[in-house]
């Protein structure tokens, strides 16, 4: 008895629909470079290692290279293309260019996806490895460079831009406690 390889998928992205045939193989990050032309989000190490594939799915970030396509049918994709409004630069965005949070810039696009995801998590009071007090009751903890590389430290820049990476992150939460609401809602990003 044959089986199909290959599917129908309606996938949504920075708030569009597309809807392509793919291979059950297809990691979401070749659907978004290779069939959308989706090319913000880069190819690094292709095992999950790296980060620089790094788009959210949900609200939530994940490595593009090791979610399936098929998988992510009917989910919320944010990609670097879907995170400001218009002209208008997300907080994290206008930190990293603000800070130099970057050098060559192959990994900002992850680096930055994956920022927007940690300022979320850690809105949401969700501890990390360095957390002190994980009660849900303590509420989040105090948003440190140490808390910051932690939860970064998923994500590789091979140009050592770690310094500026940090201090950008802490300026985007720093903005979006005071301004940037907007961007931030109970789905992620807004």
């Amino acid at each position: 008895m044959a089986t199909s390889t290959s599917s129908v998928v309606t996938l949504h992205i920075n708030g569009e629909k597309f809807t392509l045939p793919v291979d059950h193989r297809t990691t979401l990050l070749d659907a978004l470079r290779e069939r959308l032309t989706l090319t913000g989000t880069k190819k690094g190490c292709d095992q999950g290692q790296c980060g620089a594939c790094t788009v959210l799915l949900d609200g939530r970030r994940t490595v593009a290279c090791l979610q399936l396509a098929v998988a992510a049918e009917g989910r919320e994709i944010t990609t670097i293309e879907g995170v400001a409004e218009g002209d208008l630069l997300h907080p994290v965005q206008q930190a990293f260019l603000d800070l130099d949070g970057f050098q060559c810039g192959y990994c900002t696009p992850g680096q930055i996806c994956s920022a927007i995801g940690v300022l979320r998590e850690h809105a949401e009071g969700r501890p990390s490895a360095v957390t002190d007090d994980i009660r849900p009751e303590a509420g989040p903890p105090p948003l440190t460079a140490e808390e910051i590389r932690e939860r970064m430290s998923g994500n590789l820049c091979r140009c050592g831009a770690y310094v500026a990476i940090v201090d950008a992150v802490a300026k985007a939460a720093a903005d979006l406690r005071t301004d940037g609401a907007a961007f931030v809602s109970e789905e992620g990003v807004a």
